[in-house]
C-alpha cells in the first residue's frame, strides 16, 4: 500500500487549521452542504477527513492566511 506524499508549501505560504468532529448521524449529503457552504463562505479548503470505527467524522479545513507586504515609506529631506 502506497502513501501519499506531501509537497511543503512553499516558502512564505502559512496555513490556518479549524478542526471538525461530526456525528455519525449526520448524513452524507448533510456534510457535504456543510462543507460546500464552509468553503464558500470562509475560503476553506478539504485537507483531511477520517472516519473513526464508532462512525465520527474528523474533518480537517485548511485556508491559506495571505499576509500583505506594508510598503516602505522613504522621506527625503
Amino acid at each position: 500500500m502506497s502513501r501519499a506524499t506531501r509537497r511543503p508549501p512553499a516558502p512564505g505560504v502559512e496555513w490556518e487549521f479549524d478542526r471538525l468532529t461530526l456525528p455519525r448521524e449526520l448524513s452524507r449529503n448533510v456534510v457535504t452542504r456543510l462543507l460546500v457552504e464552509r468553503a464558500e463562505r470562509g475560503g476553506w479548503e478539504l485537507d483531511r477527513v477520517r472516519i473513526g470505527a464508532d462512525g465520527v467524522r474528523r474533518v480537517v479545513l485548511r485556508r491559506k492566511i495571505i499576509r500583505q507586504v506594508r510598503p516602505e515609506i522613504h522621506f527625503i529631506f
